[in-house]
């Protein structure tokens, strides 16, 4: 993110609590002003007082939650503008539209299939040659994870009873992939060429689908 966030009176080189504030609204979606107070160990006050500069600055927008206060009254939520999202990174976003819209016109659909191709093989390869050798499927969700997050993704990796969610709070190259969304179509079958034939997944949540994130569902298969 930007170093432009309205400042505190956080540690030097400590992520500011405006900062805080954007990544837990980023990762974990949104939240109350005493639910990020609480969360981050803050006052309800400073909370507030961020809370307030953010929206001033156009990177967080208020909405009615589903859950409504104690008192009956419609409980206010915060969560992250087009412009909170943009403070984190789209690699060279405007440059890679762009370049798919002189694909197209230069080469046709075909030509960008094969441009897509290409990357997916170079994904595969790198994938395999770090999963392959790691024998449980957890290791190789973590590692997949670890990957995926040096990618941009932000990913993650959730235990839930005896299946896993690998989460992925970022999309770094989102506006290749609304203008060409054939960018992310083979992540299904990639991911579960890399856990292996005991792992079945699921993806739950798309961002290109009005999700707030990517989230696949991993179930663990019985040999046989």
């Amino acid at each position: 993110m930007r170093a432009d966030i309205p400042p505190d009176s956080a540690a030097p080189g400590s992520p500011s609590t405006a900062e805080r504030i954007l990544l837990r609204l980023k990762t974990r979606g949104p939240a109350s002003a005493s639910e990020l107070a609480r969360e981050l160990a803050i006052s309800a006050e400073a909370a507030r007082q961020q809370i307030q500069k953010l929206a001033a600055d156009g990177l967080i927008s208020a909405r009615q939650a589903a859950v409504a206060t104690r008192a009956g009254r419609p409980r206010q939520d915060w969560e992250l503008s087009a412009a909170g999202h943009a403070r984190f990174p789209d690699t060279h976003a405007q440059l890679t539209v762009q370049l798919i819209g002189s694909i197209r016109q230069l080469f046709g659909e075909a030509g960008l299939d094969k441009l897509i191709g290409q990357r997916e093989e170079q994904m595969r390869a790198d994938y395999q040659q770090h999963c392959t050798r790691l024998k449980s499927l957890p290791r190789k969700l973590e590692k997949l994870a670890e990957l995926r997050s040096a990618e941009g993704y932000m990913a993650r990796v959730e235990k839930q009873g005896k299946e896993w969610l690998l989460i992925e709070d970022h999309c770094p190259i989102c506006a290749a992939a609304q203008s060409c969304q054939g960018f992310c179509r083979s992540e299904l079958q990639l991911f579960g060429e890399v856990l292996g034939e005991h792992a079945e997944i699921n993806r739950e949540e798309h961002l290109l689908a009005d999700g707030r994130r990517c989230v696949y569902r991993i179930r663990p298969v019985e040999p046989g």
